[in-house]
């Protein structure tokens, strides 16, 4: 079984396949691109865009292009400054201090703060009273009659509808509340004279709710959206807008956003639970990529790989990179911030729930520790991928791919329902560790990390026979009470991200976690004696340094 990396990739090496090679993005090769910040012209500050767009808004000259009113105010909203100096500042329009909706405009800009043009919706300047007829508690109770969720509550402020052809004054009722999608804010514009609904719509931007028949997770819903031909696509915007995408047409290593295709379905169904149908995988995945983002947010409120709300591209039935036959392994990949999924065989993807928690937390890893991929601090990056992979699976409460302490198991890489590792004693997979030797930094990182899974099962566990499994101790070393998995998890996450360095090692992680016990439960806590315990019945001892 060959070590499945390149460059800034992290796998979870399904055995058998040749090793990537090549097709390594260089990070940050497009930094200070043309429009980005670090090209503008440096005299050009974001203050001095914005004094000059407000300037030009009030100038008197300018008032037939931005649909001016002498009762308007602005104020700006965010700003764009090219590599040539030209500025785009984005404007709220206020009429008389109310909000008008509709009435933002972008001021663009001469490199020398000249006006050039306006980009404008509004289309007729304000000239109505704002004086309502209609009673602020009779447009409430209009809103809510709208809401067809369970309502929570109601606030109404004035404001200038200009999204129309001729500006009204209305009362813009946010009325909050949970529906069967989930929580709702939905924005009503209610007629200040007639009563009338202009508008309505939610600022919770919900995604479709699809219907996914995986191969591996069986029938579930997922996040979907539309696209700007009205199908529906594998696109989830309330994760970051996470994506999965087809792409049988290419190697592993050369799939791009350009280069594959979207699932897409007129229906909102995709998959048959089959992997002949190619988007059955694609559901795999959008499930596994949604429960990862959903564990870490509820348990860590981590929003996202990056923390930074952004979501990650997928791309399923990846070719071998060498023969184009199937490619029996998954990666993730920090260059281009992407998870790349092959299949073990014709009816079988490499797509379980944790196999892509396991690939995210590869992501998640790189955002903190950045654990070197090599030797033992490789082994570790391994193991929280391993570790956090088994919280997601837990976390999902699939039906069809229940919690439990096995890597892979979905998969069924050897045909006979086992699974790639076991965490309760790693060396039943006959490649793993199961104890710390001084052979453990010279071992490939995915057998390596057996040290630190059986740690953690046992923290989680304890040791002997348990609904897990039967895990022993190393060396005759005492039994381990375990902690339950939720705490040891918090342990691991802790230690992850304020305590491990790039080139950590086993001594040093036992170290960090006790460390981070401490921090989360107190000095000589049960948790911290526990995290002792079981490092010492893996058979790793306390740093020297």
């Amino acid at each position: 079984m060959t070590e499945h990396r390149a460059a800034s990739r992290r796998t979870i090496a399904l055995g058998g396949a040749a090793a990537l090679v090549g097709a390594t993005l260089v990070a940050g090769a497009f930094a200070g691109g043309a429009g980005s910040a670090s090209a503008a012209t440096p005299t050009v500050t974001p203050e001095q865009a914005v004094a000059d767009a407000l300037s030009a808004l009030r100038g008197t000259s300018n008032k037939t292009a931005i649909k001016a009113a002498s009762a308007d105010g602005y104020q700006a909203r965010s700003v764009v400054i090219d590599a040539d100096g030209s500025r785009h500042v984005h404007v709220d329009r206020t009429f008389n201090g109310l909000a008008v909706i509709g009435g933002d405009t972008i001021v663009n800009s001469a490199p020398n703060g000249a006006f050039k043009s306006a980009t404008v919706t509004q289309s007729a300047p304000i000239t109505t009273s704002t004086t309502p007829t209609l009673a602020k508690d009779r447009a409430v109770a209009i809103a809510s009659g709208v809401f067809t969720g369970k309502h929570a509550a109601a606030t109404a402020t004035l404001a200038v509808d200009a999204l129309d052809s001729t500006p009204t004054l209305v009362w813009h009722v946010l009325v909050s509340g949970f529906t069967k999608e989930g929580p709702s804010k939905l924005n009503v514009l209610v007629d200040a004279k007639s009563g009338a609904v202009k508008l309505k719509y939610d600022s919770v931007m919900s995604a479709d709710t699809g219907t996914g028949n995986g191969v591996l997770t069986g029938a579930t819903k997922l996040g979907t959206s539309k696209n700007t031909a009205g199908q529906y696509v594998l696109k989830d915007p309330t994760r970051g807008n996470n994506e999965t995408r087809d792409g049988s047409s290419q190697r592993a290593g050369n799939a791009t956003a350009s280069n594959t295709k979207a699932f897409t379905s007129a229906t909102n169904v995709f998959g048959n639970g089959k992997n002949s149908n190619l988007a059955s995988a694609g559901a795999d995945v959008q499930v596994g990529v949604a429960a990862t983002w959903d564990f870490y947010k509820t348990v860590f409120k981590r929003n996202g790989i990056n923390n930074d709300g952004k979501g990650a591209l997928s791309y399923v039935h990846l070719k071998d990179p060498d023969t184009g036959g199937f490619f029996q392994n998954a990666f993730w990949d920090d260059t281009c911030f992407c998870m790349q999924y092959g299949d073990w065989a014709a009816n079988k993807p490499v797509t379980a729930l944790d196999v892509t928690g396991h690939e995210m937390t590869h992501g998640v890893t790189a955002a903190t520790a950045n654990l070197i991929y090599s030797g033992e601090s490789g082994g570790l990056n391994e193991a929280t991928s391993d570790i956090m992979g088994t919280m997601v699976e837990f976390s999902a409460k699939n039906a069809t791919d229940p919690g439990d302490f096995l890597i892979g198991e979905k998969v069924d890489i050897r045909g006979d329902g086992s699974p790639l590792r076991y965490m309760d004693d790693p060396k039943k997979d006959g490649n793993s560790l199961s104890c710390w030797s001084s052979a453990a930094g010279s071992t490939d990182v995915h057998w390596s990390s057996g040290i630190a899974n059986h740690f953690f099962f046992l923290l989680s566990n304890g040791s002997g026979k348990s609904t897990f499994g039967n895990s022993p101790t190393c060396n005759g070393a005492p039994a381990v009470t375990g902690i339950g998995r939720d705490k040891a998890a918090a342990i691991w996450y802790r230690a992850l991200t304020t305590k491990f360095t790039s080139n950590t090692n086993y001594s040093k992680a036992r170290l960090g976690t006790v460390l981070a016990s401490d921090d989360l439960y107190g000095a000589n806590s049960a948790e911290s004696k526990a995290v002792k315990a079981a490092w010492t019945a893996v058979a790793v001892k306390p740093a020297t340094k």
